[in-house]
């Protein structure tokens, strides 16, 4: 049995497999990922993830993750959990990460650490009401990457490039998309 290619722990053989498939079938591209929440008390809500539609299947196969999210004390909270917009920085660094090791790979640079510092800049007075001029949401996210790897400071610096050009999460925050909201009927 032929030994499986893997750099930076990611299985080269089975990205390009999976990358020719979806060329011949690009419904397998198709991917429905979900989210539960449950509100608990003041601040406190729970959330949880266990399952997800992709390759052409329901996939059941792990376990429940659960996420608690809550505000810190001057925020009305108990700091039982990150508050969502800490959530919303883990997410990013998750992805972008994701996308640099994958397309590392891909390209067949080994990298030998990878980390990364994320700051964001909200101001409350949107949040709370306070002034209509002021964005509810991040005015503004930092991201300052550290890379160990054997190439030169320029291809590092395309490798954040194609983290950017690749993450869903990046491009979901950097490119407005839909988001709808209502009242669930069931």
């Amino acid at each position: 049995m032929a030994q499986k290619q893997k750099i930076n722990g990611v299985n080269i053989d089975q990205l390009f497999n999976t990358i020719e498939q979806i060329k011949d079938n690009p419904e397998i591209a198709q991917f429905k990922f979900r989210a539960n929440n449950t509100w608990i008390d003041g601040t406190h809500n729970c959330a949880t993830v266990k399952d997800f539609y992709g390759a052409l299947n329901e996939d059941t196969s792990r376990e429940q993750l659960t996420f608690d999210i809550d505000e810190p004390p001057v925020l009305c909270g108990w700091n039982l959990g990150a508050n969502p917009v800490e959530y919303l920085l883990v997410a990013l660094s998750g992805c972008l990460t994701t996308s640099l090791i994958a397309h590392a790979a891909a390209k067949g640079i080994e990298i030998k650490k990878v980390e990364s510092r994320y700051e964001g800049d909200l101001d409350l007075r949107g949040f709370l009401g306070i002034s209509e001029e002021v964005p509810v949401g991040y005015k503004n996210i930092r991201v300052y990457f550290k890379i160990e790897a054997d190439v030169s400071e320029d291809q590092k610096e395309e490798l954040i490039r194609m983290a950017q050009k690749y993450s869903p999460v990046f491009n979901s925050l950097a490119k407005p998309i839909p988001v709808s909201v209502q009242l669930d009927s069931q």
